[in-house]
């Protein structure tokens, strides 16, 4: 029998002994059906009638404050991260609405058998490179082999389970796959930016570079002014236009992108009107920064959009390649030296949540004690499991106290470093048998934090650890990371909605003794990568929620971080330039701002009252 996912464009079951169904459909759920059938013609969160010019002018989307390559898939350089927002197409496209579905982008149809032993995409004939070279099967295979040799650790983990890959026509791309490889990976391989193969025959894939990248996507590359600024604007012969994919999507003629090493003058850069919209990642600045005039007179505007995704796991990362921090008491005595409660209300204005899960904001989150299949899982691991797991709630962090110096915590810091070994001597630092003080340095490339990190490093000092808050230019700071030459780094991963095999980029053993991964703590443990394939080979999304809850307490368990805050939605700070759909995609901001569109009529009565140039 084959399997339905909603109404496919075409279904095909190849009978045959031994022989695996095969679906054949214009979109992949990777559990359940799909929302929108094979005649759709626009996302429901999309407006097709949005109106189109303008340009979207904003602080810099993630990654570093600067950019000195345009090479964004390899660990080399500080890439202009936003390329591959606007430049590049993939095989299907994320519809915002679903957890875990795609629709048809270059690929017209998808393929699998029941066994999920392979996938196939049947491409578009007419998808086209911005030089209007033709996207064939060649450049589907060129783009993952690339990206599993030389591609940043991230996507060599990722792709792992592709096993061989066969052009049965210049649009028919056939990948196998390794056994367990799961329904979330084909949704991976699906949004996989596809590269032209035959651009690299001049730039080398694996080195950076600043010539303007070629790809398939709705923009060009219109100015670069590294590391200050990069301009898109659309091609006016993107091939994927009019597809239901697109419909009421890239709306705006430019995206405009300003980058800001210090966050105050970009702050500021704002309130005059140098650019028009930005997410606000500082709680002091929402609650107080936002009074300058154009705020006061209405022109600008605050807004909170709601954001149905797992929360960023944010936290200060504990590196355990540190032979002091390989010892969980250390790590724990940490834990207890951050006070998030005093952090939240004197910095925070009490608008954050304390972290306590790597999968906030979703039911994949640990609570209590197991229980039912989430227990049976876990006894399988019970004599590689600390007896806790089952008989504790999942770890809680501690959250400390109203004054910065918690003496509780700290007291509990104290005990858990002396039962360490670590003993603070005549002079107040703390130093192990062989007479080595503990030594902690925590490197940033950025003083936004700098006002929560220092009382932390404080009261770290206040216990007797030789601390030190490190102030790093940009490009320091990125070699630093990748060689993991830090004891402590803040930072915020968000796994996606249905996590599966890019969880091995963040907590796998692999990822661990790779250069650059994004396993900042080098966490390699058996149980976390058993867990992690369990996720892989998830068959629904109840067997998927079981196996991270698991995943969630084990880890949690092992105090790989320094849990930090969250909050279940994005701060925009805007000049009332802009119309927004009226249902807003619920499962990723980023891309959802996609759908805006620029309001001349707002804009023009901006201008008109003095508040803003006449250049966007």
């Amino acid at each position: 029998m084959i399997r339905n996912r909603a109404a496919a464009l075409a279904l095909c079951a190849f009978a045959g002994p031994g022989m695996a169904d095969v679906t054949i459909s214009h979109g992949y759920a990777v559990f359940g059906d799909l929302k929108y059938g094979p005649d759709f013609t626009h996302f429901d969160y999309a407006n097709p009638d949005a109106p189109q010019g303008g340009t979207m002018a904003q602080r810099q989307l993630y990654g570093t404050p600067t950019f000195n390559s345009m090479n964004i898939f390899i660990i080399k350089g500080d890439p202009a991260s936003e390329i591959s927002h606007h430049v590049y197409d993939s095989l299907m496209a994320r519809a915002y609405d679903e957890p875990d579905a795609l629709y048809g982008l270059i690929a017209e149809t998808i393929e699998y058998p029941d066994d999920l032993s392979y996938v196939t995409f049947n491409m578009r004939p007419e998808a086209r490179f911005h030089d209007d070279e033709p996207i064939t099967a060649q450049d589907v295979i060129f783009t993952i082999n690339a990206l599993k040799t030389d591609g940043h650790p991230y996507y060599r983990n990722l792709l792992a389970d592709v096993t061989e890959m066969t052009a049965e026509t210049d649009h028919r791309v056939r990948i196998a796959l390794a056994p367990g490889a799961g329904n979330a990976f084909i949704g991976s391989l699906a949004q996989l930016a596809i590269l032209p193969a035959h651009f690299y025959d001049n730039v080398p894939f694996d080195d950076t570079w600043m010539d303007t990248p070629i790809g398939s996507g709705p923009y060009l590359v219109e100015t670069v002014d590294a590391p200050r600024s990069i301009t898109f604007c659309k091609d006016p012969d993107y091939w994927a236009a009019d597809l239901p994919v697109n419909a009421g999507r890239n709306n705006f003629e430019c995206y405009a992108y300003e980058y800001f090493v210090d966050d105050t003058v970009g702050l500021e850069a704002f309130a005059a009107g140098e650019y028009a919209m930005r997410v606000e990642y500082r709680s002091s600045s929402w609650a107080t920064g936002y009074n300058f005039p154009a705020a006061q007179s209405g022109w600008v505007k605050q807004i909170m959009i709601p954001d149905a995704q797992p929360g960023n796991a944010y936290g200060i990362w504990i590196n355990m390649r540190k032979p002091a921090l390989q010892d969980a008491r250390v790590r724990l005595a940490l834990q207890y030296a951050f006070n998030f409660e005093w952090t939240n209300e004197t910095l925070f204005y009490q608008t954050y949540d304390q972290s306590d899960s790597f999968f906030e904001n979703t039911d994949m989150q640990a609570e209590g004690i197991p229980e039912g299949a989430e227990l049976a899982l876990l006894e399988e691991f019970r004599d590689q499991l600390p007896p806790e797991i089952f008989t504790q709630p999942a770890f809680v962090p501690y959250a400390g106290g109203p004054n910065p110096r918690d003496r509780s915590g700290l007291r509990e810091a104290s005990r858990l470093l002396d039962e360490a070994g670590w003993i603070a001597g005549d002079d107040g630092m703390r130093r192990n048998a062989a007479g080595e003080v503990l030594t902690l340095r925590l490197p940033d490339d950025s003083r936004g934090l700098e006002r929560v990190i220092v009382p932390f490093i404080e009261n770290l000092k206040s216990i007797g650890i030789d601390a030190e808050f490190e102030f790093l230019d940009p490009s320091t700071m990125s070699e630093r990371r990748q060689t993991y030459d830090f004891d402590l780094n803040a930072a915020a991963w968000q796994v996606s909605v249905t996590p599966g095999a890019d969880l091995r980029a963040f907590y796998g053993a692999a990822a661990a003794a790779a250069e650059g991964s994004n396993n900042l703590s080098g966490i390699a443990d058996p149980v976390v990568d058993a867990l992690i394939e369990r996720a892989t080979e998830a068959e629904t999304r109840e067997d998927l929620v079981i196996t991270i809850r698991a995943l969630d307490r084990v880890l949690r368990s092992k105090n790989i971080w320094i849990s930090g805050w969250t909050l279940a939605a994005h701060r925009v700070a805007i000049w009332d330039i802009f119309g927004m759909p009226d249902r807003p995609a619920p499962y990723d901001f980023n891309r959802g701002v996609d759908f805006w569109w620029f309001d001349q009529g707002k804009y023009d009565a901006l201008v008109a009252a003095g508040a803003l140039e006449d250049k966007f």
